[in-house]
């Protein structure tokens, strides 16, 4: 019989049948009791829900917060999950973010408050003396509307008074015996999990993984779950067999050398962050942008680029970049330009059975000006109503030498302006330049109207991102200051 295997706080569990789509906070509520982590929005957006998840990485073991509420079950094969009834200590003393809640009177009504806990719990774990923006930047993903955040933020403040003091809390007093017990619960073959007539694969390695999806062309391929968790917390779908992949090693490699960065399909939002600022500082600005720490925790780049939406915020970003996706099947690997994968709304070019295996960045060239710039409604935990890259080099008469131009939420798929760099290149960068080839983005794109914006909103503002992208690239502005909507994460 094969089983899924992980340890619940201080237990090992062992399921043997469970749906593919079973999200960990009804399975918290409904199966073990587990109350304390709560039921908001059911979209990974209010926090109420936020668990920690730990797993071995490396020779390391490390804990994310997370959204329970569209977290499956089956992904959670030897990991260690943490709700909030774990943290108190076996005589009910509370840790030091619990007592400074408390003492600073950081709770009202108290719903939000466990996942509230839970994510500045984490926040603590791997910085015990953080400034009030990184406090901020861990409570994006959580929402409180009784107390304000003034007094949350002096909790925090105060815990980490109280941590010099304070004796080691029980996961730092457990990790040694933990990080055994996760070594041991380590599968060593592929796990197939039935619940009826639905199923769950998860994969040993990467040929597992072809195999597998070889074999089943139609399952559904779930890495962090951010977006295919919503099709069943909101659309209330049941698909089947479902194939999880977030724990496979080959896919988690990042890649730094003379080619460029490469980034495994699994890599999250929050292992990407810190190597993409490094290469690309408007990339990370725009990561610090994409759902609360809970969802850029969870979902992965791969992932964002291999549902194929419109409305993802990093394809024009990548497609600017002329970034490279590599694919794989049980045939072999293939590689093409990103911008080649989008070929219509719901349209990738992904033969059956090929998965995205990772995706290559060159770098940037000496002189290279590059910008990413998101409208959306709210500056946090917001899909964008338009998001737009460019990246350009000047020659050294001041002419346009290359330039690339993406949006995303323009079209049925992210697509380059190629009308709009052709006016552009070998032409002086200058206004008047400018203000030409930005008629020509209305033959680039013919922009739908939503909910979130006109079509006649999106294309202004497309061409206004073109005309600050100018501006910016030519110091006429003294700050790349710009109001919350505009920003790619300042």
């Amino acid at each position: 019989m094969q089983q899924i295997r992980f340890v619940l706080n201080d237990d090992v569990v062992v399921i043997d049948s469970i749906a593919p789509t079973t999200t960990l906070l009804d399975w918290l509520r409904e199966t073990r009791r587990l109350t304390g982590t709560k039921e908001g929005c059911g979209e990974g957006d209010c926090g109420a829900c936020t668990v920690l998840v730990g797993k071995i990485v490396g020779d390391e073991l490390v804990y994310h917060s997370v959204n329970a509420c569209i977290r499956f079950v089956p992904s959670l094969s030897a990991t260690h999950v943490v709700t909030i009834e774990h943290l108190a200590g076996k005589d009910g003393v509370l840790t030091p973010i619990q007592q400074a809640m408390v003492d600073c009177h950081g709770s009202q009504c108290g719903f939000c408050t466990p996942g509230i806990i839970m994510s500045l719990y984490a926040l603590l774990m791997r910085n015990p003396s953080p400034d009030r923006a990184a406090i901020a930047k861990s409570l994006q993903g959580n929402l409180c509307r009784c107390t304000g955040y003034e007094a949350i933020f002096n909790a925090v403040e105060a815990a980490t008074l109280l941590l010099t003091s304070a004796s080691p809390d029980r996961l730092a007093s457990q990790r040694a015996r933990i990080v055994e017990t996760l070594t041991q619960l380590k599968p060593k073959r592929t796990i197939r999990i039935y619940h009826g007539q639905q199923r769950s694969i998860i994969p040993y390695d990467l040929d597992e993984l072809a195999q597998a999806y070889a074999t089943e062309p139609n399952a559904v391929i779930v890495a962090g779950a951010t977006d295919v968790g919503l099709w069943v917390t909101k659309q209330m779908r049941q698909f089947s067999p479902v194939i999880f992949i977030n724990h496979l090693a080959d896919l988690q490699k990042i890649t730094e050398d003379e080619n460029g960065l490469r980034l495994g399909a699994v890599v999250s939002y929050t292992r990407a962050d810190d190597v993409l600022a490094k290469h690309f500082p408007a990339f990370g600005k725009l990561l610090d942008r994409i759902g609360g720490q809970q969802v850029r925790n969870m979902g992965t780049i791969g992932g964002n680029v291999a549902n194929g939406s419109p409305i993802g915020d990093t394809p024009p970003a990548l497609i600017a970049l002329d970034a490279q996706l590599h694919l794989r099947s049980t045939s072999g690997q293939r590689t093409l330009p990103l911008e080649n994968y989008f070929i219509e709304y719901g349209k990738q070019d992904r033969a059956a059975g090929e998965f995205v295996e990772a995706l290559t960045i060159p770098y940037l060239r000496e002189g290279d000006r590059y910008a990413i710039y998101k409208i959306s409604k709210r500056r946090d935990e917001d899909i964008s109503a338009l998001c737009g890259a460019f990246k350009l080099a000047l020659d050294e008469h001041g002419n346009v030498a290359s330039i690339r131009i993406a949006f995303g939420g323009m079209a049925g798929t992210p697509k380059r302006a190629r009308e709009t760099e052709a006016i552009l290149l070998g032409k002086p960068w200058t206004e008047q330049t400018v203000a030409a080839a930005r008629e020509a983005i209305a033959m680039d794109y013919q922009p739908l109207s939503d909910w979130r914006a006109t079509s006649a909103y999106r294309l202004l503002s497309a061409q206004n991102l073109l005309t600050r992208f100018y501006l910016e690239t030519t110091g006429e502005r003294a700050s790349l200051e710009q109001p919350a909507m505009l920003e790619a994460g300042e």
